[in-house]
């Protein structure tokens, strides 16, 4: 396709995303939930060609040299297109925000009624790569919400992404979805990243999901609002007060249960009092999924053979992967120092049995999530009891963390009246 041909099919959509992003602001929650179960019903009767075409995207992800965590971040099977089925269904048993009363009062000196209200945003532009999951997850969550989407995934899903929207807009479509209030663009030309970052005169907010690269590029190009998480540089502090089984759990959940994700554990900090006791018990432990460690100098003099020096790049990445670098720290303080200093704002942890500490660790990390004895691996749209998520934002304006229904919300004001004029 030509630019010129890319970026008139783009634009089309975007007219046609905000004619539908009216209709769908009239739809009651009713009429909405009964639009998601529909396409529940029709994800699941679409189950055996999704996950065929899931395989054309596995296929090529492996000629593409695409690593094992990538390839099980891509991959669907039946059981998981169930899954994604039930979040949708899970989404539909939310409360719907759109409609809410978040503020009410009367102007005393001449009776006006004003209220706020929870109301859609509109047209939502979502950017994603690899993970096929995402096109359910941010067309549910924006039809409940109310909004119109357009969504553009990356190349290495390009077959499932293509299932997985025609089987919601068949789905839809039988239970009253507005026409064109779920689009995929159905090309991964990069053209139709900066059509749809320069179009503001349709989209109301954008929000890309995937590397830093992607989410660079769509910052400096975007026309309006965008919602990002750079980079999910997670952090865990192991406290002399804590309990080191606990700790060897946690940074073993936090690193190992799925590490291919933004909230994955990358880098340990272990004060140097329960360093040469604790450090030996996580790498056993860690052996078992053979991750690799980076260590500092003093982690490296009590780990040996068990791990190799880290670099000082190796505190600025997201691995991804199974490798996590260590460091021992002198106390709090420099843990808390590094966190701020190399963390990117999403997830990090306190372990530890001191109350006291723990609270100033909560108040001192400026993180989206911060944690107390749990892993790092529960920051989470649906562990937060949110259904499902678009994405987790690191921002502190408008949305923060996991965003969900509430996060795809703004408000207005309904001011009512008897005839009240201002006059001079």
């Amino acid at each position: 396709m030509t630019q010129e041909e890319i970026k008139e099919q783009v634009y089309t959509m975007g007219r046609q995303a905000k004619a539908a992003a009216h209709a769908l602001s009239l739809l009651s929650a009713q009429q909405k939930n009964e639009i998601l179960r529909a396409m529940a019903a029709e994800l699941r009767a679409c189950r055996a060609n999704i996950v065929e075409e899931n395989a054309k995207d596995i296929t090529a992800g492996e000629e593409r040299g695409l690593g094992v965590a990538m390839l099980d971040r891509l991959r669907l099977d039946a059981a998981r297109v169930d899954a994604i089925a039930a979040g949708i269904e899970k989404v539909a048993d939310l409360a719907d925000p759109v409609g809410e009363e978040l503020s009410s009062w009367v102007k005393p000196e001449n009776g006006i009624r004003i209220q706020q209200v929870r109301v859609p945003i509109g047209v939502i532009g979502i950017i994603y790569e690899s993970r096929p999951n995402v096109t359910s997850d941010a067309a549910v969550l924006c039809l409940k919400s109310g909004n119109a989407t357009i969504l553009r995934g990356g190349s290495e899903a390009i077959y499932s992404n293509r299932a997985i929207a025609a089987a919601l807009q068949a789905g839809g479509q039988k239970a009253g979805l507005p026409a064109n209030a779920i689009q995929l663009i159905p090309f991964t030309n990069r053209e139709s990243v900066a059509v749809m970052a320069g179009m503001d005169q349709w989209m109301d907010l954008i929000i890309p999901r995937g590397g830093k690269g992607l989410i660079e590029a769509v910052v400096s190009m975007a026309r309006m609002p965008v919602i990002k998480h750079y980079d999910g540089i997670c952090h865990m502090y192991v406290d002399t007060a804590a309990d080191l089984d606990m700790a060897v759990s946690l940074a073993f959940d936090s690193k190992t249960q799925k590490p291919s994700v933004c909230n994955a554990l990358e880098t340990l900090l272990v004060h140097e009092s329960i360093a040469a006791e604790f450090l030996p018990k996580m790498a056993e432990k860690m052996a078992e999924k053979n991750v690799e460690l980076r260590a500092d100098a003093c982690g490296l003099e009590i780990l040996g053979s068990r791990a190799q020096a880290a670099a000082e790049e190796d505190w600025h990445t997201e691995y991804l992967d199974y490798i996590l670098s260590v460091k021992v720290v002198k106390n709090q303080t420099e843990a808390a120092e590094h966190i701020n200093a190399y963390g990117s704002g999403h997830s990090d942890c306190i372990v530890t049995e001191d109350e006291a500490a723990a609270e100033q660790f909560l108040r001192q990390i400026d993180s989206a999530c911060v944690y107390h004895n749990v892993s790092t691996r529960f920051s989470d749209g649906e562990e937060f009891g949110f259904g499902a998520e678009i994405g987790i934002s690191t921002d502190k304006l408008h949305a923060r963390g996991p965003m969900a229904l509430r996060e795809l919300t703004s408000y207005q004001y309904r001011i009512r009246g008897e005839g009240q004029i201002k006059g001079n």
